[in-house]
């Protein structure tokens, strides 16, 4: 009977829809499940038999002990810090009353519009050796060390201030949304501005700020751009020596082992992380909201003392963003020195890359790329969200908890299933080799952005009114043409403000690309990473550069255009 049944709903289904599904089980079991399973087999049964010598090589390898140990030193110290400059922006731009907040809050949201290897790439062009900032002090103070900038201090430094955005964003919105009465209450009552402070204000915070720690230390265990560009040889995390050992056939399987630590950290600190926040009372205990006023600081040298810090950390943020714009209009000369004059000002730069192909082709590589990943990430989340949808079954929640696995594994890991497992023909892809092609990175891509992808579409269906639907079938519509002319238009809006951040957030990523790019297809973050080195040349540096100007006038729009001027 069964069978049966089963039998009558495939008949009923469209036969282009039949196909749809196959290709979202496919998918998911050849690019999500079957690498990240396929990877434990390659570790410890390599050869046909378990085996722990893995486990012993990791053990036994100095490097790899090191740098698990700094990655989780990075890690907490980074919790520390992130959570202190990113809630004292936050008060000093929407809680505590500064004069120029507007202005500051500007300053503090550049992070938003660069990011990752562009915005390390920016800090060493500003505070390396020869580094404009780096000039400065030394000729202010002549025994100035040029070299200070790197090992743990300057990664700490850099990712500290590189990863506030979600703080600005999230717990921004938070602060705005407090009830101002329980504040005018505890201070009829006669509390201090540090007790309402500490005791109202910040309680009602937590759950964005144990959502935040939980970002930010998977971040700091993930990071890859700073430790490799300003590490230095004496301070290595775990992904760039994941990146040296996959490099080495021989090394290949510690490179995976560490990618699986790098994993299960992460899957034990978000179950952590998850228990703890159930276990908290963090509700407001006001039922009628008001709109938060503005604080002042009472006392004149706890005033002053905050104007001071909110423009140092002004400047901190835009000098770097302001440097690499007016660099960006000299010549190589100038740049290389970290020199300003009148004469080297030009604009050969920017001419250069939009006129001559071998310039601009990274550029354009990143742009395929970011858009082909972009456009197909969202066409696959629009199919299972449409699944999800219509159907509340266990296959449905199957094809849910499957597409979620990407935000539980490190980008890292990802990368590295990838590549043990399709560095030999599979069946599973039609005894394909895919390592070497350019079809790896394209599917890195799509593989990482699934679950955001998935939860924003998702939740735009899940608005749609279902008398809708139900309309169209009584005027006699077909399911696709009642997606297609009803339903699609409705949640367009959102779903390509999905694809634009999604396409943003590609263009300069190097953390995934650098596993996976065709050596003969650099794109941007490759490029811009090489550039950082000692033995790059004035020109590449000059249009790395012009690059990093082009992008972050490019995430400026973007962000426009999807949060709109008033939510910034």
């Amino acid at each position: 009977m069964k069978a049966h049944n089963l039998s009558n709903k495939l008949k009923s289904i469209h036969p282009a829809t039949l196909i749809m599904y196959g290709l979202i089980a496919w998918f998911v079991v050849a690019f999500l499940i079957y690498p990240n399973l396929n990877i434990y087999y390659e570790i410890f049964f390599k050869g046909g038999s378990f085996s722990l010598e893995p486990i012993e090589k990791l053990i036994t390898s100095k490097r790899a002990m090191t740098s698990l140990f700094n990655s989780f030193l990075l890690a907490i110290s980074l919790v520390i810090t992130v959570n202190t400059v990113g809630i004292t922006l936050v008060l000093f731009g929407e809680y505590f009353a500064i004069k120029g907040a507007k202005i500051l809050r500007l300053g503090y949201f550049t992070t938003l519009i660069y990011g990752g290897v562009v915005l390390v790439s920016g800090y060493k062009f500003v505070y390396g050796e020869s580094g404009f900032m780096t000039k400065v002090l030394s000729s202010i103070f002549p025994a100035f060390d040029p070299s200070w900038f790197h090992g743990y201090w300057a990664v700490l430094f850099v990712m500290t201030f590189a990863c506030t955005s979600n703080h600005v964003l999230f717990l921004g919105n938070a602060i705005r949304k407090i009830d101002y009465q329980t504040i005018e209450a505890a201070r009829n009552m006669g509390a201090s501005t540090l007790y309402i402070l500490l005791r109202v204000v910040l309680p009602v915070l937590k759950p964005t700020l144990f959502a935040l720690t939980i970002l930010v230390f998977l971040t700091g265990l993930a990071a890859t751009s700073a430790p490799l560009i300003l590490g230095g040889t004496e301070f290595q995390t775990i992904t760039p020596m994941i990146l040296t050992f996959s490099k080495s056939m021989t090394s290949r399987d510690l490179a995976a082992l560490l990618a699986l630590v790098l994993g299960l950290a992460t899957l034990i600190l978000l179950t952590i992380m998850i228990k703890l926040e159930r276990k908290g009372n963090f509700m407001s205990v006001s039922k009628v909201k008001s709109e938060l006023v503005k604080q002042k600081i009472n006392n004149k040298a706890g005033n002053i003392i905050a104007h001071i810090m909110a423009y140092f950390l002004f400047l901190i943020y835009i000098i770097p963003v302001v440097l690499i714009i007016i660099f960006s209009f000299t010549d190589a000369q100038s740049i290389s020195t970290a020199t300003l004059t009148w004469n080297s000002f030009t604009l050969d730069n920017y001419v250069l890359v939009f006129s001559n192909m071998a310039a601009i082709k990274p550029y354009l590589i990143s742009i395929a790329y970011a858009a082909a990943a972009s456009v197909t990430v969202v066409l696959l989340t629009l199919a299972a969200s449409r699944i999800l949808h219509k159907y509340k079954n266990k296959w449905a929640t199957a094809l849910e908890y499957a597409l979620l696995i990407p935000w539980m594994l490190p980008s890292t890991l990802i990368a590295i299933g990838l590549i043990v497992t399709f560095n030999e023909p599979r069946f599973i892809i039609g005894n394909s080799v895919l390592v070497g092609t350019v079809w790896m990175l394209f599917l890195g891509y799509v593989i990482v952005h699934i679950p955001f992808t998935l939860r924003m579409v998702k939740a735009s269906f899940f608005t749609l009114d279902n008398n809708l639907e139900d309309a169209a079938r009584n005027l006699g519509a077909k399911s696709f043409y009642t997606f297609r002319r009803v339903l699609l238009p409705i949640i367009l809006p959102s779903t390509l403000a999905v694809l634009a951040l999604n396409f943003n957030n590609t263009l300069a990523d190097y953390d995934l690309t650098v596993f996976l790019y065709h050596p003969l297809y650099q794109p941007l973050g490759v490029v811009i990473k090489n550039s950082t080195d000692a033995q790059a040349l004035a020109d590449t540096r000059a249009l790395t550069l012009v690059y990093s100007v082009i992008l972050m006038v490019m995430s400026t729009i973007t962000l426009y255009f999807v949060y709109g001027r008033k939510k910034l």
